[in-house]
C-alpha cells in the first residue's frame, strides 16, 4: 500500500512477485494463500503504521469499538483485504470458477441494460468491486470502467484479458483529465460507465455528507454525469461472504421526484448524499471490508 495521506489505489508488490503469485495459484488452490496471509498480516500492520492507524481509528470512532475490539477489527480488515487481493490473482491464474456469486437486485441491472440509454455504475472501496467484472458476464452494453492508471504491467494486462470476456473496457484515470472525453462519449452512445464514488478521480468537486457518525466529502463526478446526461445510477457493492462466495448488492441511487425542478448542482448533491447513505449502510454491516486506508473523514 501507498503510505501517503490518501492511498492511491494500486495493488502493491513488484512485478516479479505478482507473476510468482499467478504461477502459485495455477498450481495450488487459493486457500493456502489465505493461510500464509493470516501469518503475514501482523508484520504488515507493524510496518505500515499509517494505514493501520487509519483503520484502527475507523473502528474506534466510527464503529464505537473498544480498544481491543478495534485492534482485532484492524487485523480482520487487513486479512480481508489480503484475501480479496489474492482472489484477484487467483482469477488471473484461471481459477474464477472457484468462486460463487449471488446477485441481489440483478433486475435493476437487467432493466437498464435492456434500455437504449446508458447509465452509471457507482462503486466504492468496500468489498471486492473489481472482481464483479471478472465473475459476471453480459453482452448487452459495453461497460467502460475507470481504473487507476499506475498499476503494474502484470495487473493491467491480466485485467484487460479477463475484462474483455465480460464486455468491459478500461479507461485509465489520467492527470490531464482526458479520461472524461471517453466517459462522455460512452454515455452519449448509450453505454455504461463504472467508477468508484468514494474517492476523487482528479476533480476537486465534492459534497460533505453525513457518513458513519461524521462528515466526509464525496466526489460529485459520477452523479454530475448522471444529471447532465439524464441517466440513472446503480450502486453496486461486492461483499466477500466466505472463502468461495461473493454477494453482489445492486440498488438504484435515487432522489425524491419533488427534486425534478431543482438545479443540476442541487440534484447532483442529493444524488451524492443518497449514495453516501447506501454506502454507510453497507459499511455498517461489513466494517471489516472497508478498504480506505487513510483518514476518510479528515
Amino acid at each position: 500500500m501507498n503510505k501517503s495521506r490518501e492511498w492511491k489505489g494500486n495493488t502493491g508488490g513488484k512485478t516479479w512477485g505478482q507473476k510468482a503469485l499467478i504461477l502459485f495459484f495455477r498450481l495450488l488452490d487459493v486457500r493456502p494463500g489465505y493461510c500464509i496471509m493470516a501469518c503475514v498480516v501482523p508484520f504488515y500492520m507493524l510496518f505500515s503504521r499509517r494505514a493501520c492507524n487509519a483503520i484502527y481509528r475507523f473502528f474506534r470512532k466510527r464503529c464505537g469499538y473498544s480498544k481491543l475490539q478495534a485492534l482485532v477489527g484492524t487485523y480482520k480488515n487487513h486479512y480481508a483485504f489480503g484475501q480479496v487481493i489474492l482472489d484477484r490473482f487467483a482469477v488471473f491464474a484461471g481459477k474464477k470458477h472457484f468462486f460463487e456469486t449471488e446477485i441481489i437486485g440483478d433486475e435493476h441491472f437487467r432493466r437498464l441494460t435492456a434500455g437504449d440509454k446508458g447509465f452509471i455504475i457507482a462503486g466504492a472501496h468496500v468489498g471486492n468491486f473489481e472482481i464483479c467484472g471478472y465473475l459476471m458476464h453480459q453482452n448487452r452494453k459495453q461497460i467502460h470502467a475507470l481504473v487507476y492508471a499506475g498499476e503494474t504491467k502484470t495487473v493491467r494486462e491480466n485485467r484487460a484479458r479477463i475484462f474483455h470476456t465480460s464486455h468491459v473496457r478500461m479507461i485509465p484515470v489520467m492527470h490531464d483529465m482526458s479520461h472524461l472525453f471517453a466517459v462522455n462519449d460512452a454515455l452519449q452512445k448509450g453505454e455504461i460507465v463504472s467508477m468508484p464514488c468514494d474517492r476523487n478521480l482528479g476533480s476537486a468537486k465534492t459534497v460533505a455528507c453525513d457518513f458513519m457518525g461524521g462528515k466526509a466529502r464525496f466526489p460529485t463526478g459520477a452523479f454530475a454525469l448522471a444529471v447532465h446526461f439524464n441517466v440513472e445510477a446503480l450502486s453496486i457493492f461486492v461483499i466477500k461472504k466466505s472463502n468461495r462466495k461473493y454477494t453482489v448488492y445492486v440498488d438504484p441511487v435515487e432522489i425524491e421526484p419533488s427534486a425534478a425542478n431543482l438545479s443540476k448542482r442541487d440534484k447532483t448533491e442529493l444524488y451524492v448524499q443518497a449514495f453516501a447513505k447506501k454506502l454507510a449502510s453497507v459499511v455498517g454491516r461489513y466494517p471489516e471490508q472497508w478498504f480506505n486506508y487513510y483518514d476518510f473523514w479528515k
